[in-house]
């Protein structure tokens, strides 16, 4: 429908307002979700893995656009390196949801690096402007853009704690939905326009105006109100993209762009992997991390529109970048359904088999010599953490099966004896002494890790107790 299509829509200015707010929409709400408390318990491998994925991406991608000559300056390199470096938070937690594994190990890990990508869009935003200056001007500029970035936050954060809870307070009293909302649009907007004259990027201010609001008791409310308008302007800004995008363009440089769309997925998933594997993962939840996350992001999108206003971007190089992006995010849904069926095709090949398996093995262990008639739960999340509690309160003896870092910790501090890695893992299921247990509780999030782990618990205990749970019925 758009100006390189049927021409129907013709107005770019427009577009590009219609999709800046929703860019605004989508990362206040992204700022309302913001849970620090997940953070915190990620911290590791969001600000640890999440910040070395980031500088090795920009690395190679710009690195390899530089030496091979595609962009002739190192800011173009670099702004091009930062845009590869995003990945889609949207399409990726929506495809975590449809399939019930946001609780899943690579769910976390997948979404603690995504948060850790979007909290830096904001300092990218405030700092990579400055490389436009000249050579001698600009250390000076990277340290203004910091200070400002720091001063606006230190201000957010008195505003935030002082004046926003008052300010709702009074709007709630009005008992007004209608005033709710247009304060909460206000809010939302107004911070956003404040960081954009402040050159800090209007992302940066609405995902601050975010967690302003998370903070106060209203946030429940406040986001039931706006979700519906953040899929509406969301909707919007994807659909801004595609009018954006001009098909001859992309057929024209077919060849080119299916070579950059290989080199980022696969770079990227590399890369990815890499950093998840040095963090202790088990190769599994790596690669899953790897395949899941490998695409550009929509906030790409904003990086690639900055370039292009600081004329570091040519109309040829946006446009390629800007198709790039749109495949890789077509492509991640159906690549994220086909990754269980093949580890599973994988896990049956000898040598790939062998390696997935020899990674499953727990890297803790607190399991007492000797135990019997103990009570076996795969997965200790909701349902598996309120299990252990009953089977606590009735006496039984409890050994927990769980690949969650976090868990782990939480476990020795409860001092209940658990096994970290796998459930699936045959040598794990071993280590359980699955023979020797009163019964089996699978407590899994993933349906496909579920039916793995139960098959291998019947061919190693065909007559243990065992019960399974199923989210949907066509998963029983």
């Amino acid at each position: 429908m758009g100006p390189a299509g049927l021409g129907l829509v013709r107005l770019e200015g427009d577009i590009a307002v219609l999709s800046e707010v929703g860019v605004a929409l989508l990362l206040f709400t992204l700022g309302v979700e913001f849970s620090l408390a997940d953070l915190l318990r990620f911290r590791r491998i969001a600000l640890g893995g999440g910040s070395i994925q980031i500088l090795l991406t920009t690395l190679l991608g710009g690195g390899l656009a530089y030496a091979t000559g595609w962009v002739d300056t190192v800011p173009t390199a670099i702004f091009l390196g930062a845009v590869l470096s995003l990945s889609s938070t949207a399409v990726v937690l929506k495809s975590l949801i449809e399939r019930n594994e946001v609780q899943t190990a690579y769910g976390q890990v997948m979404l603690a690096i995504l948060i850790a990508q979007d909290l830096g869009l904001g300092l990218m935003l405030a700092v990579l402007p400055a490389l436009t200056q000249p050579p001698e001007a600009i250390g000076g500029a990277l340290i203004s853009a910091l200070l400002k970035s720091l001063l606006f936050i230190a201000v957010a954060l008195v505003v935030g704690i002082w004046l926003i809870p008052l300010i709702m307070r009074r709007v709630v009293r009005t008992g007004s939905q209608e005033v709710f909302i247009l304060t909460i649009f206000t809010l939302c907007l107004g911070v956003a326009l404040l960081t954009s004259v402040l050159g800090l990027g209007i992302a940066m201010g609405a995902f601050v105006a975010g967690l302003m609001i998370s903070a106060v008791e209203y946030a429940d409310q406040a986001l039931d109100k706006v979700l519906p308008m953040r899929d509406v302007f969301s909707t919007l800004f994807f659909a801004s993209i595609g009018l954006l995008i001009d098909p001859l363009f992309l057929l024209e440089n077919i060849w080119m762009l299916l070579g950059l769309v290989a080199i980022a997925m696969i770079g990227k998933a590399l890369i990815v992997t890499g950093v998840v594997r040095l963090f202790g993962y088990s190769l599994k939840t790596s690669l899953t991390v790897g395949l899941g996350i490998n695409q550009i992001g929509e906030f790409s999108f904003v990086l690639a529109g900055v370039a292009q206003s600081l004329d570091l971007f040519s109309p040829r190089l946006y446009g390629l970048t800007v198709g790039t992006t749109a495949v890789t995010l077509l492509v991640t849904p159906f690549l994220l359904k086909a990754s269980p069926y093949l580890f599973s095709t994988l896990e049956r090949l000898p040598l790939a088999g062998a390696m997935l398996r020899g990674t499953q093995a727990p890297r803790a262990m607190a399991v007492e010599e000797g135990i019997a008639d103990h009570v076996v739960v795969a997965g200790y999340g909701r349902v598996g953490q309120t299990l252990v509690r009953l089977l606590h309160s009735q006496g039984h003896q409890v050994l927990v099966i769980d690949n969650n870092e976090a868990t782990a910790q939480a476990l020795r501090d409860q001092n209940i004896p658990y096994l970290y890695g796998d459930a699936s893992s045959e040598l794990l299921l071993q280590k359980a002494r699955l023979p020797k247990a009163r019964a089996l509780a699978i407590a899994l999030p993933d349906p496909l890790a579920t039916r793995l782990t139960l098959k291998r618990v019947l061919s190693l205990a065909p007559d243990l107790d065992t019960i399974v749970r199923a989210h949907i019925n066509q998963e029983i």
